[in-house]
């Protein structure tokens, strides 16, 4: 095998395939990234068994091949090549020469007869998404996964396909995170759940493009994202999803609509009195025209009022802050609505179409003087 290519381009696609290479495995070969240029393109390929990337990368193939390389040496090795053309060869014996300019390496390589390729997926009854969405609505929801595998469906997010309709869920037994949004045109039905690794490094991947569409298709077992000239390859989690409509509620004793960004830097603030690992929470006092924010810990204390408009009762209730910072910092409009109905209930924030929609269960506290 025998190409030339540009040190940018293979930079590129080695950054967007690294993300599949497994941490750790019993399967060594994993730990290589596959070149296989025997049909005509450049692709690059990693894969861990549960996700899998294959890219391909611009450039001129003199003499078909394959060859896998070490994973960790070899992006290393290209990203301290000066900034011209790489010429990348392997001879029979799977020694693999790297050059440019005056800069030569030689590594032993290993047979791509011996790695695993992506699952085959037949390209079926797609979904079609711009970039820029998919990568909104994963990063608008991702934070509230389970960052253990205590539940499996924790781990991965809902995506359900209804009509033109959209759904995204994620949830960690304290907190909801859902959008939704509409498609370009009507689909069959689905309903999956996929892994948040996946979802995490596919937002890395993604532009914040309008235009450059994804599409998306599925089997029982796989998903299948294929956009620009990448394929991402992941394992679905299997099982049945929470009933999410059960814990969702439009019942209300107590609604406030308040600037967005004053009750995040007002809590952004709170923070800084909360040591690393403290669970101290900060206790929301509803009342007529007015918010008051207040926290109490081991460092200091600190009260302050927000102006907001209020419907119902009066209210006192605890939250994490992280929980309520990462809502908060997810959703873009100037002005929100809270919905709440005791301490010990739910807090949902949602715009009038529930498009978007954050749950966050409270916290017990004590009274601050």
């Amino acid at each position: 095998m025998k190409f030339v290519c540009s040190k940018s381009n293979l930079v590129n696609g080695l950054q967007i395939v690294s993300k599949a290479v497994p941490n750790k495995t019993t399967m060594s070969i994993l730990e290589c990234i596959l070149i296989d240029c025997t049909e005509g393109n450049i692709k690059f390929i990693a894969n861990d068994m549960e996700l899998g990337i294959q890219t391909i990368v611009d450039g001129n193939i003199i003499e078909r091949g394959f060859i896998a390389i070490d994973a960790k040496l070899f992006p290393e090795i290209i990203r301290k090549l000066p900034d011209n053309d790489v010429t990348i060869e392997s001879d029979a014996n799977h020694k693999v020469t790297i050059s440019c300019e005056k800069s030569k390496f030689n590594l032993i390589g290993r047979s791509g007869e011996d790695f695993t390729y992506l699952p085959s997926i037949e390209k079926i009854d797609e979904v079609t998404v711009s970039q820029y969405t998919l990568k909104t609505v994963i990063q608008k929801t991702i934070f509230s996964i389970a960052q253990n595998d205590s539940n499996k469906m924790m781990s991965g997010e809902l995506f359900e396909i209804e009509g033109e309709n959209l759904k995204v869920v994620s949830l960690d037994g304290h907190r909801i995170s859902i959008r939704k949004v509409k498609l370009s045109e009507s689909y069959n039905s689905k309903r999956v759940v996929v892994p948040g690794k996946t979802l995490g490094e596919i937002s890395k991947i993604l532009t914040d493009n309008t235009e450059s569409m994804v599409k998306i298709y599925f089997t029982d077992k796989h998903i299948l994202f294929e956009f620009d000239n990448t394929i991402v390859v992941s394992r679905l989690i299997e099982g049945e999803y929470f009933n999410i409509s059960q814990m969702l509620s439009s019942d209300y004793e107590t609604k406030m609509t308040i600037n967005r960004k004053e009750l995040l830097e007002c809590i952004d603030r709170a923070t800084l009195l909360v040591k690393e690992g403290d669970k101290k929470p900060v206790i929301i006092n509803i009342l007529n025209e007015k918010l008051e924010l207040k926290i109490n810990s081991t460092i200091g204390s600190m009260d302050e009022e927000i102006d907001i408009n209020k419907q119902g009762k009066d209210l006192m209730i605890g939250f994490n802050p992280r929980f309520l910072i990462d809502a908060l910092r997810a959703i873009d409009d100037e002005v929100i609505d809270m919905y709440l109905v005791n301490p010990k209930a739910p807090c949902f924030i949602r715009d009038k179409d529930s498009s978007y929609i954050y749950l966050v269960l409270p916290v017990n506290f004590t009274t601050v003087d």
